[in-house]
């Protein structure tokens, strides 16, 4: 069944009816801008019973609008009883620590055993509509090989907030990620590097845009009059080696672009371990890793890459969450390894 939602256009409205309804639409109602114009494009608004169904239509403060929102469809991605590491739920969202191999949502090549499958299996029917169909609120995604935290939506609510908070860059992200190489500001070639730069307390900011590749559509490239634009700073954890050759980071995101660790590590010169896309054909240094710590990491068969933390306000109760998740056991066995070598 459907339902109607009334806005009453406010002073000062701005010139578009796609602008003024992102602008006026009540909070309860839990539309996002991308689904308020679907329906403007599918003829649900009207003005004294006439659809509006032109985004660059005029508004006039006062009018009062009929938005017609029909039920949330049933999603045709099927529930899977896939266990789930939950590191917090309750009723409007669910903090889970996704295993490195595992897809976030299905595509053409991976139609089950998702996270999606999983959360489906999980939730039941207490799954967040928003964007038409009943289905898990995914908001954001890490990659299939990088391993952590995820929050996703189970309330409507809970999607229309966490999506404005990912929007606005208040979420705290951390990453751990094995690099090639040490990325110090006292390396000359780092400091001329394009879109690197450096800040108080050893901290690597890298800033540029991103877009997907000009030859390869399944990868991302920097590039700097296109794309979007895209900012990781990064901190020296710890260093492996004699002379140093590895590194393990921590990355933060102040954006959230695919594969943006990756690329950016990759464009400062400190590609991944096990990056098959980014990371280049470093071979690791027996020399100065010793044997078995050099054979790990030529071994080591996904990026090194885990989603540490994770920090948001919850969008009902305005508390302020915060997760950790520990190194999963691939990533800890090769540290433990390399410092055995220390």
């Amino acid at each position: 069944m459907s339902s109607t939602v009334l806005v009453t256009i406010q002073a000062d409205p701005p010139k578009r009816l796609d602008k003024a309804l992102a602008r006026d639409v009540p909070e309860a109602a839990n539309l996002s801008r991308s689904r308020l114009a679907r329906l403007i494009a599918d003829g649900a608004v009207r003005r004294d019973g006439a659809v509006l169904d032109d985004p660059r239509a005029k508004v006039a403060e006062g009018e009062v609008l009929e938005i017609t929102v029909p039920e949330a469809a049933e999603s045709h991605i099927g529930p899977e009883e896939i266990p789930l590491d939950i590191l917090h739920e309750d009723d409007d969202l669910i903090v889970v620590n996704k295993p490195a191999g595992m897809v976030v949502h299905p595509a053409p090549g991976t139609p089950s055993g998702t996270l999606v499958n999983a959360l489906l299996g999980h939730c039941g029917e207490t799954l967040s509509g928003v964007g038409g169909s009943k289905r898990p609120g995914i908001v954001h995604r890490i990659d299939k090989d990088t391993s952590g935290l995820l929050v996703v939506a189970k309330s409507d609510a809970a999607h229309h907030g966490l999506a404005a908070q990912f929007e606005k860059h208040t979420v705290e992200r951390h990453y751990k990620a094995l690099v090639h190489g040490v990325p110090d500001k006292a390396d000359p070639r780092l400091k001329g590097t394009k879109g690197v730069s450096f800040e108080d307390g050893g901290i690597v900011k890298i800033t540029t845009q991103l877009a997907r590749h000009k030859h390869d559509r399944q990868k991302q490239a920097v590039v700097w009059d296109s794309g979007r634009h895209a900012v990781t700073r990064v901190r020296i954890e710890e260093t492996f080696g004699q002379p140093p050759s590895l590194t393990l980071v921590d990355c933060w995101l102040e954006t959230g672009r695919t594969h943006q660790i990756r690329v950016h590590m990759a464009h400062a010169g400190h590609g991944l371990v096990g990056d098959p896309t980014y990371g280049g054909r470093r071979k690791p240094s027996e020399a100065a890793l010793g044997a078995e710590a050099a054979g790990q990491v030529k071994a080591f068969d996904r990026q090194a890459l885990h989603a540490a933390t994770l920090g948001f306000v919850h969008p009902v109760t305005k508390e302020l969450l915060r997760f950790e998740a520990r190194l999963p056991d691939d990533m800890a066995a090769l540290l433990e390894t390399l410092r055995k070598r220390a």
